[in-house]
């Protein structure tokens, strides 16, 4: 027999009214006792609204297209989990398309999602399509940044993380164990928001320590294998760097291949620490330091607030989410 939103109604002693609001991502006029209420009867009765049904009535097709950079980078996976689950809990699908941080390809994904008459568009977009996405802007479309901002653009809303704080937290703990010929290295392109936000709190940080910041920063194209060659290059014409704080995953993977082809030792030479947790940092040898972003809670609140925007009947500011990363302390430092 087909669970209906009356027997949700009945079973969590709320009315229909408040279930539906629940289900398109309307809090407002709920307490959050309820809403968890409702959403875990959701759940126990394994409901699901009726798409088609919903979108006729309301004129939508209840998805939401998602347009990421790098699906080969772990952080998505955990983000993707939280946009999905947010999405299913309130009767949306989810379209996944992938960038590769192809610009191009970028803006003919979008314009698929549009043809196809999405609901929404959640994008971590890459530097290149700024009228585009100020064109869309000014339509009113639907559109949440997540994990990146556009410079220049402040009507659209956006859920981040504080990575200048996050590159803080990292040279901050170098420091503290006594090191001090610090370098990073990041990807090109410039105009990345996340990059450029690293590279900022790392020279910031270094500042703050009384450290020079000239010749800190090696630039890497975002190709394969470049990061190791950018690693052997470097410590074969240099031995001083004590610690290396790497900007991503994908590239402490490549960090660490060019320390084992120089038989370089972590911690026991260089102290080093990654941005992003994933679910091999901590089976790594020695355990990987991370900065960690709560990649989850990104997702999630990508999703509820583009929920909102799509059901909402008046028009709200733009806003930005910006959340705290967190350092997780293990031995390639040489200390936990």
């Amino acid at each position: 027999m087909r669970i209906t939103i009356d027997d949700v109604a009945k079973q969590a002693g709320v009315s229909k009214t408040t279930v539906s609001r629940i289900l398109n991502g309307n809090y407002s006029q709920t307490t959050e006792e309820t809403k968890e209420r409702v959403q875990k009867i959701i759940r126990e009765l394994n409901y699901h609204p009726n798409p088609m049904a919903r979108g006729l009535k309301q004129m939508r097709t209840n998805i939401i297209g998602i347009v990421l950079s790098n699906l080969n980078n772990p952080f998505w996976s955990k983000v993707l989990e939280g946009v999905e689950d947010t999405c299913r809990l309130s009767g949306y699908s989810l379209m996944i398309c992938n960038s590769n941080e192809d610009s191009y390809r970028e803006a003919e994904l979008i314009e698929g999602f549009r043809m196809r008459q999405v609901d929404g568009i959640i994008v971590n977009p890459t530097a290149n399509n700024k009228a585009l996405f100020e064109e869309m802007a000014n339509n009113k479309y639907p559109l949440t940044f997540i994990n990146r901002r556009i410079e220049g653009i402040d009507v659209v809303d956006s859920v981040v993380v504080n990575n200048i704080n996050g590159a803080r937290m990292a040279v901050d703990h170098f420091v503290q164990l006594g090191k001090r010929n610090i370098v990073t290295f990041v990807y090109q392109p410039h105009g990345v928001s996340t990059w450029q936000d690293r590279v900022t709190g790392f020279k910031e940080a270094l500042s703050a320590h009384g450290i020079a910041v000239h010749d800190r920063v090696i630039e890497v194209k975002n190709e394969v294998g470049r990061v190791k060659e950018a690693v052997i290059e470097y410590f074969k014409s240099s031995s001083a760097a004590d610690a290396v704080f790497s900007t991503s995953s994908m590239m402490t993977l490549e960090i660490l291949e060019g320390f084992k082809e120089l038989n370089i030792k972590v911690p026991d030479d260089v102290a080093l620490i990654g941005y992003d947790e994933t679910v091999w940092a901590k089976h790594l040898n020695p355990p990987l330091t991370t900065i960690k972003q709560p990649a989850y809670e990104m997702g999630a609140i990508a999703a509820k607030n583009m929920i909102k925007k799509i059901t909402s009947k008046t028009k709200k500011r733009p806003k930005t989410v910006v959340l705290e990363p967190e350092l997780i302390v293990r031995h390639s430092c040489g200390s936990h």
